[in-house]
């Protein structure tokens, strides 16, 4: 393997990828990935980090930490996933994507490693990550954790300070069927002494973070419970404005007096030091048409109401989704004024368009099927007039077929 490109598909097609296959590529615990941090030498002990779990927004508050973090000078390590269009994206230094060079010595160092431990995806990334880290000698690194907490490959750290954006009922077949069970799962980033920041207080939930942060002797923190100054954001969904409260307590409770007005014009800034693309994009005019990653109920009754309040002639949804989201919850929230352009992204995980068209159907929309994401999106674009609006969402995998 000689080049970026057959290294990354490599990566893609002989390993076990959850975004890809689902349960079959889910390797929960933290045995292999201890073991294989030994092989590289703890890295993942050799910068400072910040852990941020939750079942929305921990990409964008990753984000917004990072880029508040760069803009105080920092050299700022963030891992994130997944990723949208190149595998580079999930490891980022100050916004820059790790060097292919490194990504592909990396990998013929270790590949037989990889075989025969059968290390997950996501464990060779998170592997990844740490190495180039500890390699570029960040000054921090903002580590997101991939799915649930307790058992997640990240979960090797012990980091400066825990962030726990929000619990709801997603990945319920891994981690719990009841939001205190989930919250259990998150909570598993809670390491004994580290502050941890909750970023929305649930009456199911609370007392979970509270039982385990009082075990481990972590001073927890709910984000709801704090002010904070009025800030500009560049990212434009009306649900990051939680998302910016939970950064900034987070940022608060590590920075204390440093974190100052200059600092915090990273929250402006975010999309521009970070690369962070898909949440509430927009990438088109006239008519509008918007990218956003929102995927399952939660995200769907914060982002309904945004859609529904803008000006507009007429609402244009595209959507597909991918195996374990309960979308009959998701189609009881869509409004019924909208037509619908149905699809399936192009993974083997995709929901079959036929069965999203039951539901839709049972729901009472107008609806098309189409057998492509880019077919699903240009027939929203041939129907729609200019005055109207354009949502492409439903999925990463959607928004990520559209930008790339």
């Amino acid at each position: 393997m000689n080049s970026f490109e057959e290294v990354t598909q490599w990566l893609f097609t002989q390993l076990p990828v959850f975004q890809q296959q689902g349960a079959s590529a889910y390797k929960p615990g933290l045995d292999k990935m201890r073991a294989f941090a030994k092989i590289l030498g703890e890295p993942h002990t050799k910068f400072p980090s910040i852990h941020v779990a939750g079942t929305n927004g921990k990409g964008s508050t990753s984000h917004m930490i990072a880029a508040v973090m760069q803009e105080k000078g920092y050299t700022v390590g963030l891992y994130t996933s997944p990723h949208l269009v190149r595998f580079s994206e999930r490891i980022r230094i100050n916004g820059v994507e790790v060097e292919e060079g490194f990504v592909i010595d990396f990998v013929r160092q270790h590949q037989a490693y990889f075989v025969a431990e059968q290390l997950s995806f996501f464990e060779i990334t998170v592997g990844m990550a740490f190495a180039y880290f500890a390699s570029q000698k960040v000054d921090y690194a903002i580590i997101e954790v991939g799915l649930g907490g307790r058992l997640d490959a990240t979960n090797i750290i012990t980091p400066l300070i825990s962030v726990i954006t929000n619990i709801g009922l997603d990945h319920t077949e891994f981690l719990g069927t009841s939001l205190e069970e989930i919250a259990t799962e998150k909570a598993g980033i809670i390491k004994n002494g580290v502050a941890v920041v909750i970023g929305k207080k649930q009456l199911e939930t609370e007392k979970v973070f509270r039982s385990i942060a009082k075990e481990r002797e972590a001073p927890i923190y709910f984000a709801e419970d704090y002010s904070m100054p009025q800030l500009d954001l560049d990212l434009l969904g009306s649900y990051q404005e939680e998302n910016k409260l939970t950064a900034y307590v987070a940022l608060q409770q590590l920075m204390g007096n440093q974190l100052e007005g200059d600092s915090l014009r990273g929250f402006s800034k975010v999309v521009q030091l970070t690369g962070l693309r898909g949440r509430w994009e927009s990438i088109g005019s006239k008519p509008v048409v918007i990218a956003d990653v929102t995927h399952n109920k939660e995200g769907f009754i914060q982002a309904i109401p945004q859609l529904m309040g803008m000006k507009k002639a007429g609402l244009h949804i595209v959507l597909g989704f991918v195996q374990g989201k309960v979308i009959e919850e998701i189609f009881a929230l869509l409004p019924t004024s909208a037509s619908y352009y149905l699809c399936s992204p192009a993974i083997s995980r995709a929901i079959p368009v036929n069965k999203i068209s039951v539901i839709a159907k049972d729901s009472g929309l107008t609806y098309f099927t189409y057998s492509s994401v880019k077919e699903a999106v240009n027939a929203a674009k041939v129907a729609a007039e200019v005055e109207d609006v354009i949502y492409v969402g439903g999925s990463t995998f959607v928004v990520a077929e559209i930008l790339s």
